[in-house]
């Protein structure tokens, strides 16, 4: 439970925040309910925790404000926790914590020692296949509004994640150590000139960075993009997903990565790291395509047993 702060820490803001989630049971249940777990039975099923311990935590976090209880089922009541504005601020504390520890305690240190094939984030991304988008997950998009991460008109939705679409000022001293930071337009441009093919393979695009919405908005007009870009500013997508991410100046960005998600918001293909854009562009066409057959070819199945069922 919450740590009594010492009075010579009364104002200290990092000894009165971890006297709230500085616990780890704590941090680790606001990391399952920004991934999509909001459900009692499916934090105790995830953490391994007793219910009796999962409770307390339960009720800490909802009597400091970073959980909320909403009903989702009636006779009996039964309820979901959902992050407050102070839940959902805690996701760059998360990140930064991860990248921390993927660095210092996983890796060796270095900035570029993490994101080799095998390294821990490389496995962390690819142990996403077989699991789901949280429902729903939208994000400020260009062209005004908020869109669903996945898209609900296509088979497929390929997420194409890249740090920026343009850096005010120098660029940052370690930025070319960054795997695929330089060019960082490329991969728009690259998946612009191939929307036409993405589409007739029934394949919807989303570009996702931790850029503002303005800042993404002028650039897709300037380059003219037929898909949304959406903006993880708040690294809802980045915590719930646990995406690679490192830091430039004062910013928080994505590394370059390609999400594959089929229409039921599972994730079947994930390319991490990516250092060719030209071939990384080339093979989300085709894994996306692979996935948009695979989900055809279900539905066709499907169709022909209720077909056969109906004549018997």
């Amino acid at each position: 439970m919450s740590r009594q702060v010492r009075e010579q820490d009364a104002v200290c803001a990092i000894a009165q925040g971890a006297a709230v989630v500085g616990e780890w049971w704590s941090l680790l249940l606001v990391r399952e309910v920004i991934r999509g777990r909001r459900r009692f039975d499916d934090l105790h099923t995830e953490l391994g925790i007793s219910r009796r311990v999962l409770a307390e935590r339960l009720k800490h976090l909802l009597d400091h404000g970073v959980l909320e209880r909403r009903p989702y089922q009636q006779r009996p009541t039964r309820y979901e926790y959902h992050l407050t504005d102070a839940g959902r601020a805690l996701a760059p504390v998360l990140i930064g914590l991860q990248d921390w520890a993927d660095r210092f305690v996983l890796g060796d240190g270095s900035v570029t020692g993490d994101a080799a094939p095998g390294s821990p984030q490389a496995d962390r991304l690819h142990t996403l296949v077989g699991s789901r988008v949280p429902a729903p997950l939208r994000l400020p998009a260009t062209g005004g509004g908020e869109l669903d991460v996945v898209a609900g008109d296509a088979p497929v939705t390929v997420v194409f994640t890249y740090p920026a679409t343009g850096i005010p000022g120098p660029l940052p001293a370690n930025w070319s150590q960054i795997p695929g930071a330089a060019g960082c337009t490329l991969e728009n441009r690259l998946f612009r000139d191939s929307a036409a093919a993405f589409a007739d393979a029934g394949i919807a695009l989303r570009g996702v960075s931790t850029q503002g919405p303005d800042e993404q908005q002028a650039f897709a007009e300037a380059e003219d993009l037929p898909f949304p870009l959406l903006s993880d500013a708040e690294l809802a997508l980045c915590a719930a997903l646990r995406l690679p991410t490192f830091r430039a100046g004062q910013a928080l960005r994505l590394k370059r990565a390609v999400v594959v998600v089929d229409s039921a918001r599972t994730i079947r293909r994930v390319r991490y790291p990516i250092t060719d854009i030209p071939g990384a562009v080339e093979e989300a066409l085709r894994l996306g395509a692979e996935v948009a057959e695979e989900r055809r070819a279900a539905s066709g199945g499907m169709a022909q047993r209720l077909r056969a069922s109906t004549r018997r």
